[in-house]
């Protein structure tokens, strides 16, 4: 029996002033896979991630999420259904701390109700208790132990990209959206982060990592969706994408075919 998809994106398509971006993007992701993203500078990855996570509003086509459609969803519909995402440019809030940092990540999971938060009954503190312990958790989880109490905005770039991957699943999303994790990492921190996303996929996360970083793409990546100038043209294992001519022409023509 067949696995049905838990997002089907279809005919996605996307213009700037008459220009296309995405030009009939079809693609899906299957539960507790990680499907990678990639292509030249220009092909129209960041608009596609903009799309997915609600921040642009594609023209045409459809994006299914565990049966829903969520095209027209504003981002925080989608978040409340369980996408979660990271960017590439780091968004945390510097004069946080690391754990309030992460508890961002569980806002979604305490209400929305104005007169609940003001007068606070025991119910919702109990809540805030069981969600400050999971936070705690995924500080441990993700190689932060000892500095949930520091500031954000002092802690090194590479472990700033840590507390961004703890905020993006310490709510346990149905799907989340990697943007460049690795963006600006050495080789140890790069290691240290592709570890982590392995550990994500082996506890059954369903993950889109878009990533530049061939190698980390090809180590971690059950399927590779390539773009090129907003069209999709190639989608399938890692060793058949690489095998792809177009792929080569277009990207890859730095890595061996047989590589």
């Amino acid at each position: 029996m067949n696995t049905p998809p838990l997002l089907q994106v279809t005919g996605l398509t996307k213009q700037f002033g008459g220009l296309p971006a995405l030009m009939a993007v079809c693609f899906a992701i299957l539960p507790g896979q990680i499907t990678a993203l990639i292509g030249p500078n220009g092909a129209g990855k960041t608009t596609l991630i903009n799309c997915l996570s609600g921040v642009l509003t594609p023209d045409w086509g459809t994006i299914m999420l565990a049966g829903h459609d969520i095209t027209y969803w504003p981002p925080h519909q989608r978040a409340r259904l369980g996408l979660a995402r990271t960017f590439q440019n780091l968004r945390l809030f510097p004069r946080l701390t690391v754990l309030e940092n992460v508890l961002c990540g569980l806002t979604v999971q305490t209400g929305s109700s104005f007169w609940r938060a003001l007068v606070r009954p025991p119910s919702l503190r109990h809540l805030e208790r069981q969600l400050r312990l999971l936070a705690l958790d995924a500080l441990d989880t993700y190689g932060l132990q000892g500095k949930g109490d520091l500031p954000a905005e002092i802690l090194p770039y590479g472990e700033k990209k840590k507390v961004e991957l703890a905020r993006a699943f310490v709510s346990g999303p149905l799907l989340t959206l990697l943007d460049e994790p690795v963006a600006g990492l050495n080789t140890a921190e790069t290691a240290e982060i592709a570890d982590i996303i392995k550990k994500m996929r082996q506890a059954g996360r369903t993950i889109l990592l878009v990533e530049h970083d061939l190698d980390l793409v090809m180590s971690v990546a059950d399927s590779v969706v390539v773009l090129d100038s907003g069209r999709v043209i190639a989608w399938g294992p890692p060793a058949a994408v690489q095998r792809n001519p177009l792929v080569l022409e277009a990207y890859l023509g730095r890595l061996s075919p047989t590589a």
